[in-house]
């Protein structure tokens, strides 16, 4: 199976791609994965994208899709692969097209989970992040720590990300409606797109896009 996964921030893209993948057994490749591996491996376009990302800039479609075309030609995306963060514009999308086609492929579903926007701005905005140790997360009201503003770990002060403020989280949906949503009407044309309702518990939300792909893939 061939996936693509797509959603506003805070939608759960990231948790949903690692469940799906492991219960499709075929890999889950994400765009910040790609960048990460890259850049830790030192490679021309890896060395490129930390240039451009330490001056805060964009990275372009053309080192994107070079990256996104150099793990799609692993050989265990051979059989299938659930794409998170790739594509991101049009022009990435007629980028993988071109891939598959040169590859005689195709896409086998597009998912586009659902998430009210004021919900997206609750979700990201109410992260609390520990100074001492980031994987120690906690949420305003999803899951408030013991004592304000102290992780419950081990007691560092938990602080509030400058991109998880509501003004910034508006902004990345603002920049998520303007270029991402549209490649949804891309795909729609082309029967491909099953929107999952995912304000639900993970694993309903799980079972709601098993049950969403093709016959073959459930």
């Amino acid at each position: 199976m061939r996936i693509v996964l797509v959603g506003p921030p805070g939608a759960g893209k990231g948790t949903q791609a690692a469940l799906l993948a492991e219960r499709l057994a075929i890999p889950h490749i994400s765009t910040g994965d790609l960048f990460r591996a890259n850049i830790s491996q030192g490679t021309e376009l890896g060395r490129k994208v930390e240039s451009i990302l330490r001056e805060g800039g964009l990275v372009p479609d053309e080192i994107t899709v070079a990256m996104a075309a150099d793990r799609l030609a692993q050989p265990d995306a051979g059989d299938g692969f659930l794409l998170d963060g790739f594509p991101r514009n049009i022009s990435q999308a007629k980028a993988l097209d071109g891939m598959l086609v040169e590859a005689g492929h195709k896409l086998d579903a597009v998912l586009d989970l659902e998430v009210p926007e004021d919900e997206v701005v609750k979700r990201i905005a109410g992260r609390r992040t520990c100074r001492k140790d980031s994987s120690h997360a906690f949420h305003s009201t999803y899951r408030p720590p013991l004592k304000d503003g102290v992780c419950d770990v081990c007691d560092g002060e938990l602080y509030q990300r400058e991109d998880d403020r509501e003004d910034t989280v508006r902004k990345r949906l603002s920049v998520y409606h303007q270029e991402t949503e549209p490649i949804i009407d891309y795909y729609r044309a082309q029967g491909l797109v099953s929107t999952i309702p995912a304000l639900a518990p993970v694993s309903e939300v799980t079972q709601r896009a098993l049950d969403a792909l093709p016959e073959r893939a459930a």
